[in-house]
């Protein structure tokens, strides 16, 4: 891994976070017209055909094996099928808060796959970026946020399973990666989600309904399908395709501070001291882990 190559994998890395952090506000405005499995559908076939798009007009048709077509598949079924699904389902059962506490166990959980499907090793220094990483997104969330009522507890073990199969996802697009060209691989691991949410999204449409369809939710669906799917989706792949897959898992905890960051700037909320030392820890745990020699 190269210098160059490091910083692009980072800064990609953090791109997708950020996209990701700032997408719920427009993801809560579409939610109110179309359900999250239907929702899902429309942001897959629309982040496949955006990179299809791009994949159409290049100059170098890329070589891509039928088995590498299949594994693509299958790992987009864990990822987007498979993941999203207890996201979703975890969402639903518990809160937000809950969400984003657990779902933070996602690099935790990368440090158990990389070494037994990647062969990476788990260094003390990866191991400490981690620690103080997660201690900045604790800080970042305030966990005194978080409900632990019984109620609750099928919705928590749903979003640890989805930050546990995210981290499955993760590792398994780096071993894809050193095969087959990354950006055929990204749409057609986008594909790979569509089996399950169009089954759980016509059954979503055929009981619940659709809202109205307005311009406003036109836009906010081409955003998510092209901005959030296609593009962020690429982002992250690209940055588990050239880092180690502990590194840049880290970059996922960037999430919640530009979710934040947001809420401050167009929603007046505070941003808290705790925020603060959240957001240094971070940082110095990412950079800690990106340049370990």
């Amino acid at each position: 891994m190269t210098h160059k190559h490091s910083v692009l994998g980072l800064f990609a890395g953090l791109g997708a976070a950020a996209i990701w952090g700032g997408m719920y506000v427009v993801s809560k405005v579409v939610l109110e017209v179309i359900p999250p499995f239907a929702l899902l559908s429309v942001r897959l076939v629309l982040g496949a055909a955006a990179l299809g798009v791009i994949i159409l007009f290049q100059k170098e048709k890329a070589h891509f094996t039928k088995e590498q077509f299949w594994q693509s598949v299958r790992v987009g079924f864990v990822g987007y099928g498979i993941s999203l699904g207890f996201q979703f389902v975890g969402t639903k059962l518990s809160t937000a808060s809950n969400g984003a506490l657990v779902t933070s166990a996602t690099p935790a959980f990368v440090l158990i796959f990389a070494p037994l499907l990647l062969g990476e090793k788990n260094t003390a220094r990866k191991i400490s970026a981690l620690i103080i990483s997660t201690l900045g997104v604790i800080a970042v969330i305030d966990p005194r946020t978080a409900e632990l009522s019984p109620t609750l507890f099928w919705g928590n073990i749903s979003l640890l399973c989805a930050a546990l199969t995210w981290a499955l996802y993760s590792v398994l697009v780096r071993k894809v990666s050193q095969n087959g060209n990354l950006l055929v691989s990204s749409a057609v691991m986008l594909l790979g989600g569509l089996p399950s949410s169009l089954v759980f999204g016509a059954w979503e449409v055929n009981t619940q309904g659709l809202g109205t369809i307005s311009i406003g939710i036109i836009g906010g669906l081409l955003f998510l399908g092209i901005i959030s799917t296609a593009l962020a989706m690429f982002l992250w792949n690209y940055a588990f395709a050239e880092l180690p897959a502990a590194v840049a898992s880290l970059t996922f905890f960037a999430q919640p501070v530009v979710g934040t960051l947001l809420g401050w700037f167009f929603l007046a909320e505070a941003i808290t001291p705790l925020f603060l030392v959240g957001g240094a820890l971070i940082g110095v745990g990412i950079l800690i882990a990106t340049f370990e020699r």
